[in-house]
């Protein structure tokens, strides 16, 4: 009796300890931020990234606008372009909206035209084929996207520096491309400022959104050139950030800005918390979203 009874207690003292002892952590399960296809444009292969809104399945019915965002790979400016537009969404700054991130590979070549600079034909030799490129997304990725998914119409080209220059000659040249664009600190300063001399033309374009940082020199001066060209009845919003923001910090500043002035909404705490508009300069009111 006492040996079974010290068996007993002996297994008793086991399950305690076995109950005291800390569970194994939860399976990692993966996160899904969105999808992802693989295109070749300028015979290379790169990403086309699709992040679609948390409620895009609940409801099989709603649209949403499509942000394209130039420079768009995982590695590239996806993960912050992506998390500034859901950012804005949440506070109801801007619409919330498809984010097609499109990569880049050789960033002179598919985003600028010929330089007829020497010391810019020399530094980047393959430039040149922005045309090329801006087919492919009007014959490629933009069909894919809105055959695949549920779009609304609104379709947006956002992109700095380089991919800014490509935004500017985009609309400039194929205004009906896309139904806004933003600009962030874009690089005027290419090809003598060409493209800020390059007749507009006649006919209405859509909404434009235009920023300068600290850049100077010609970069500056090329888009003092194109806002003095600007018709009045062009709608656009010019943010000037020389005191403020530097190149390299452009993008993360005023892409909430660039979006709120593409995809406004009707929220009316906004100013409260800081999240003000600001357009240096304004065109076309009457036609501008917001």
């Amino acid at each position: 009796m006492q040996e079974r009874g010290a068996g007993g207690v002996i297994g008793l003292l086991a399950a305690a300890a076995l109950a005291a002892a800390p569970a194994p952590p939860p399976e990692p399960q993966p996160l899904m931020i969105g999808e992802t296809v693989t295109l070749e444009a300028l015979g290379a292969e790169r990403q086309v990234n699709i992040v679609l809104p948390p409620d895009y399945a609940k409801d099989p019915e709603k649209r949403w606008p499509v942000v394209y965002q130039l420079d768009g790979a995982l590695r590239q400016d996806l993960m912050m372009g992506a998390g500034l537009m859901r950012w804005g969404a949440l506070w109801g700054r801007s619409a919330d909206a498809i984010v097609v991130g499109i990569e880049t590979r050789d960033r002179q070549r598919e985003l600028l035209p010929v330089s007829a600079d020497p010391a810019e034909a020399k530094r980047w030799p393959t430039a040149g084929e922005s045309a090329a490129f801006r087919a492919w997304l009007a014959d490629a990725v933009k069909p894919l996207v809105e055959a695949r998914y549920r779009t609304d119409g609104r379709a947006l080209l956002v992109g700095e520096s380089a991919a800014g220059h490509f935004v500017v000659e985009t609309w400039a040249e194929a205004p009906a491309l896309f139904t806004g664009y933003a600009a962030i600190s874009p690089s005027l300063q290419w090809d003598f400022e060409a493209l800020s001399r390059q007749p507009l033309g006649e006919g209405p374009r859509p909404p434009l959104y235009l920023s300068l940082a600290d850049e100077g020199g010609a970069t500056e001066s090329g888009m003092l050139r194109l806002l003095a060209a600007l018709p009045a009845s062009q709608p656009y919003c010019f943010s000037d950030r020389r005191k403020e923001l530097r190149h390299a910090t452009a993008l993360h500043g005023l892409l909430s800005e660039a979006l709120q002035y593409l995809m406004p909404t009707k929220a009316d705490w906004l100013e409260e918390y800081g999240m003000v508009l600001r357009c240096e300069k304004r065109g076309g009111q009457g036609d501008a979203p917001g």
